[in-house]
């Protein structure tokens, strides 16, 4: 039986985080102790989300994540209204 196209992409997705990571030589060097309390519902439900059973590999994902964000978003925001309203398109 073969996983569902969801649970593919999040893997998928999850791969492609961590090798970028790597890349980005954000996994190198010495490992530092974290130590954190967060409610417990949080933590089940982005293990479930995630696929991910370790906590420590949950807590490199998700640093991984916020470390290789983008500032795609608030960049498009920003940009708004600074296009001419009589630039013809070609719509």
């Amino acid at each position: 039986m073969s996983a569902s196209p969801i649970t593919e992409f999040v893997v998928r997705r999850r791969e492609s985080v961590v090798a970028a990571a790597k890349e980005a030589g954000l996994l190198r060097g010495e490992n530092s102790h974290v130590g954190a309390r967060v409610p417990q519902h949080l933590l089940d439900q982005a293990k479930a989300r995630t696929g991910i059973a370790s906590t420590t590999d949950l807590v490199e994902y998700a640093l991984a994540k916020v470390a290789l964000e983008d500032d795609f978003g608030a960049k498009l925001v920003a940009r708004k209204g600074s296009i001419s309203s009589d630039l013809d398109l070609g719509l």
